[in-house]
């Protein structure tokens, strides 16, 4: 059982166009999508960030988290840096970096769904020095258990 809603604060960009907040697309959503807030052409290799429009603050205790959209990346455009990550105190316009993996270029349009936000709880954490014992099965990392 969910608890109750947290608020994430919205403020938008005065020079942007009026895109919606972050919206769920269903009931079973598990994140917030993410609009463009302007018209972009992606190249092949180059990163673009693409303006959201939107500055987000969210409550203490947390963090907002930017992923990737499916539906993008079955035509190509991937989200660079994914998942980003939206401290609690950062104070700027969010914007998602994009790329585009196939030859000519893919057009992103105002109001296009181009990532999604997902509001994570942070954990406190105390890092120590102390040894750290290998687990023999999971040496070497990037692929060590198999493909």
């Amino acid at each position: 059982m969910p608890g109750r809603p947290r608020t994430v604060k919205v403020e938008r960009v005065d020079e942007a166009p009026r895109v919606p907040f972050p919206t769920r697309a269903t009931a079973g959503s598990a994140c917030f999508d993410l609009v463009s807030a302007e018209s972009v052409e992606l190249e092949r290799g180059r990163v673009t960030l693409v303006r959201t429009g939107l500055k987000l603050r969210c409550p203490k205790g947390t963090f907002l988290e930017v992923r990737p959209r499916s539906g993008l990346s079955a035509r190509g455009v991937l989200m660079v840096n994914a998942p980003g990550t939206v401290d609690r105190d950062y104070s700027g316009e969010v914007r998602v970096p994009l790329t585009f993996l196939f030859d000519g270029r893919y057009t992103i349009r105002v109001g296009d769904r181009i990532g999604q936000v997902r509001l994570v709880e942070e954990v406190p954490a105390e890092f120590r020095p102390g040894p750290v014992h290998p687990v023999p099965s999971r040496r070497g990392g990037f692929g060590s258990t198999g493909r």
